[in-house]
């Protein structure tokens, strides 16, 4: 057995999947806002 089969997480695999989705959404979410907030003021 090697040492990664040790620690091996117990969590469930869709909330780790549903938190990296939402966690890029609102990065990409927050680029557009800002994108858009950029080109209010600069119209």
């Amino acid at each position: 057995m090697n040492e990664f089969e040790q620690n091996v997480s117990k969590r469930n695999d869709a909330v780790d999947s549903a938190v990296g989705f939402i966690v890029s959404f609102g990065f990409f979410a927050t680029l557009f806002i800002i994108a858009t907030a950029i080109k209010l003021i600069g119209s």
